[in-house]
């Protein structure tokens, strides 16, 4: 017969006080590292930017920039006071661009921008290509309305339509390139007397809801609804529209086609606000 030989080890049980424990543990606690906040993607572009552009050359930048309202001249104060700069630092980048005739300095100690400055805006202007900036955004218009797609521009009492983009379901040659309408007749001509601010009901409440649809005014099977669109100093520059047959474009498709237009309007707005309206104005004249 076998013995039961396991038998429990004696265990010394030691009394032990409860806050001398909690003591050892915290003393032996791993410290954890703290938890880090992820950076938001604005923080995380300005860094990224901060990392690839010169402070210097930015800073200088900023002073041509300044020169954005109808003053000619501006003080070293205003300089300062606009580019958030120290005077002494606006006076040596304001010394830097009179250096490179990017600005020039008057008698009293009042800035201009001088010949340098002029000369690369003279060439953005014979660089830029309005067909290039026009083009996508009456391409997408068309797109996601699945009409046509038109920019107006005008001068004096008349708009014609510079250019089209015609989408699957699009009314065809309702207008033509080139033709001669006139203003007060049609959605693309009454945002442009309305941004021109012409008096009249009609017009405030375009300038109100700031757009204007119309069915069968210009052509009794066309509607459209349209934007004006602005440039530089808010100059009227012309009008994008997107129309097509009444049947189909009732009022209450119009009003839905509405933001479209006015985003685009909003893009063009920007995209062509350095260039004057004086040349979009003198090269559409058919021969």
């Amino acid at each position: 017969m076998v013995a039961n030989a396991s038998r429990s080890p004696s265990v010394s049980r030691k009394s032990v006080d409860p806050r001398s424990a909690v003591a050892s543990a915290t003393s032996e606690a791993v410290t954890l590292p703290a938890t880090r906040t992820k950076p938001s993607e604005k923080s995380v572009a300005k860094e990224v930017a901060s990392r690839d552009t010169v402070q210097a050359v930015t800073k200088a930048l900023s002073l041509l920039t300044c020169f954005s309202g109808d003053e000619i001249f501006l003080s070293l104060s205003a300089l300062a006071r606009r580019t958030g700069m120290p005077k002494p630092t606006a006076l040596r980048l304001a010394r830097t661009l009179a250096a490179a005739r990017f600005l020039v300095q008057r008698e009293d100690g009042a800035w201009r921008l001088g010949p340098a400055a002029a000369f690369i805006g003279s060439r953005y202007q014979a660089q830029f290509d309005v067909h290039a900036v026009i083009e996508p955004v009456l391409q997408e218009l068309a797109a996601v309305s699945g009409e046509s797609a038109s920019f107006f521009i005008y001068e004096e009492n008349v708009r014609t339509c510079l250019m089209r983009a015609e989408g699957p379901r699009g009314l065809r040659r309702h207008v033509r390139l080139g033709e001669l309408l006139p203003l007060e007749r049609g959605a693309a001509g009454k945002v442009i007397l309305a941004a021109l601010d012409h008096p009249g009901a009609p017009y405030d409440a375009i300038r109100k809801q700031g757009f204007c649809v119309t069915r069968g005014e210009r052509s009794p099977d066309a509607a459209s609804v349209s934007v004006a669109v602005k440039g530089a100093k808010g100059v009227v520059l012309g009008s994008v529209s997107i129309s097509g047959p009444a049947i189909r474009l009732t009022i209450p498709k119009l009003h839905k086609l509405a933001p479209h237009v006015l985003r685009a309007a909003a893009t063009l707005s920007f995209s062509l606000s350095g260039l004057p309206a004086i040349p979009m104005k003198t090269t559409w004249h058919p021969a």
